[in-house]
């Protein structure tokens, strides 16, 4: 086992997941007050200690199938880099690390890790054998982020905010089936057996649904008068364009270009739908702000 093998194992990558604890910050308009901003970037860091645990637990259990996959047969423990009982004591000691610096950090927030940590050993064990919640499950993660990422600043969560990230993590999670569903073909169930469930069709029907219901919601929030009242401006509804084409840009990939296995690769190498992302973030700081 060497350092690389355990850093490579935790998925650096896909700590960009845990960026979704920063979204109370930034809508609270409180993004430049410092030490809210260091409260939050400690939960960051405490979700990626912890889910960097569940992503090693995870290809410990999954090491067999993972074997069948074309790509998660690179992984660590899959390639045999990292023993199972050495797996087993990483998990162990990163669970506990993450979670140590969560009740540290606030209480509250503590309590919203503990919930996130049992819903993932859950998925893992039994959930992501269900089908229709297994999706439901990975979207709960992110809201559970968003949450979190309100409590340990100690602001309500919009529910406009929860609505959004819902819709939008079931997107993510559905696109996500889509793409192991199509790449891996027959050896699909093998690989994850619920697989046998779905079809690309049921797939691409609720995508559709979800998406539609993705937009009208965004685009409600930004026009709604709670929203208008709360930031007193108008503006937020030019913050939609960029939704807009961050949707499209994902589905885009996802139908013609075989992607959306993962989420994250798409935001890192994608450079028109990073390069979305920024703008996004830019013109939401712009109107809220620097509105006046």
């Amino acid at each position: 086992m060497t350092v690389r093998a355990v850093i490579k194992s935790m998925r650096p990558a896909q700590w960009t997941k845990n960026l979704f604890v920063f979204a109370a910050l930034i809508f609270a308009q409180k993004f430049f007050s410092a030490s809210l901003l260091l409260r939050t970037v400690g939960a960051f860091l405490s979700f990626c200690v912890i889910s960097g645990a569940f992503y090693i637990f995870n290809d410990l259990r999954d090491r067999e199938e993972d074997r069948a996959h074309p790509k998660k047969s690179q992984r660590p423990i899959a390639k045999g880099e990292i023993r199972p009982s050495e797996a087993l004591v990483l998990f162990l000691v990163l669970a506990a690390a993450g979670l140590t610096a969560a009740f540290f950090l606030q209480r509250s927030f503590f309590l919203a890790a503990v919930v996130y940590f049992f819903l993932q050993v859950a998925y893992s064990l039994k959930l992501k054998q269900v089908v229709i919640l297994d999706i439901f499950v990975i979207a709960a993660g992110f809201v559970i982020r968003v949450v979190a990422g309100g409590l340990v600043i100690a602001v309500p969560i919009s529910s406009w905010l929860l609505i959004c990230t819902t819709l939008l993590a079931l997107l993510l999670s559905m696109g996500k089936r889509r793409h192991e569903l199509i790449l891996l073909e027959d050896k699909a169930i093998e690989h994850r057996p619920i697989l046998k469930e779905y079809s690309a069709y049921l797939l691409d029907q609720m995508i559709a649904v979800v998406t539609a219901s993705t937009l009208i919601a965004y685009c409600l929030y930004t026009i709604s008068q709670e929203t208008v009242d709360k930031f007193g401006t108008s503006h937020l509804v030019w913050t939609a364009p960029f939704v807009l084409y961050g949707i499209f840009r994902y589905l885009y990939l996802v139908h013609l270009k075989g992607k959306g296995g993962s989420p994250e690769e798409i935001i890192i190498q994608d450079k028109p739908m990073l390069l979305n992302i920024v703008l996004w973030i830019g013109a939401v700081i712009l109107v809220l702000y620097l509105r006046k």
